[in-house]
């Protein structure tokens, strides 16, 4: 990767690289701009460059290690940290089990014995594909389904609860205000009175 003077000097000074080149196996072809690449790719760009230029003094292998990691994002090879999660039929096959058993308590070592891994490889691939540990997609779920049944049902919280698979009333009130900062009653009522 060609990097000019200018970005050299500003990784040094903490400041946010003005331009970098587009880098083919020829070599720069053109100038980019920060401003025009994806905000998470420029994000992470220039996060390794700060850090590389913040240890540009100190350690110089640690340099060729941040500036390596921003040539293999700006290429878009994958980054090994970043490698594995499950496979897409494990993905699929843990989704529909998730939706069709939302009512009942689903454990870890079920959704690990569906993707015939153990819990514990299954629970790091699962964080890895999904975002989140098992627990928490699961709880994401029953949150959404609690939304679409206080949306289009007039059913008590009690049953919205039970059909949730929360313990009762209570838990759901409590694992909805922590999601979505409102109570389940408020949030019904401010659907209502928007429709």
């Amino acid at each position: 990767m060609v990097i000019n003077n200018r970005l050299l000097a500003s990784t040094r000074r903490k400041e946010l690289p003005m331009s970098l080149y587009r880098v083919t196996e020829a070599g720069p072809i053109s100038p980019v701009a920060v401003k025009d690449l994806p905000a998470s790719i420029a994000s992470t760009l220039t996060e390794l460059l700060d850090q590389a230029g913040f240890e540009v003094d100190r350690d110089v292998n640690a340099v060729r290690v941040y500036l390596d990691k921003a040539r293999a994002l700006l290429r878009n090879e994958p980054d090994p940290e970043f490698t594995g999660g499950l496979a897409p039929w494990q993905m699929k096959r843990v989704s529909q089990f998730v939706e069709e058993h939302l009512s009942s308590s689903i454990r870890c070592e079920d959704l690990a014995a569906l993707c015939r891994l153990s819990v514990s490889h299954f629970s790091k691939s699962f964080r890895q594909s999904f975002g989140v540990p098992p627990h928490g997609y699961v709880q994401g779920r029953r949150i959404d389904r609690a939304k679409k049944l206080l949306i289009e049902s007039g059913e008590p919280l009690v049953q919205i609860a039970l059909e949730c698979g929360m313990a009762d009333q209570a838990h759901l009130s409590r694992l909805f205000r922590q999601a979505t900062g409102e109570t389940p009653s408020s949030f019904r009522r401010r659907r209502a009175y928007a429709q």
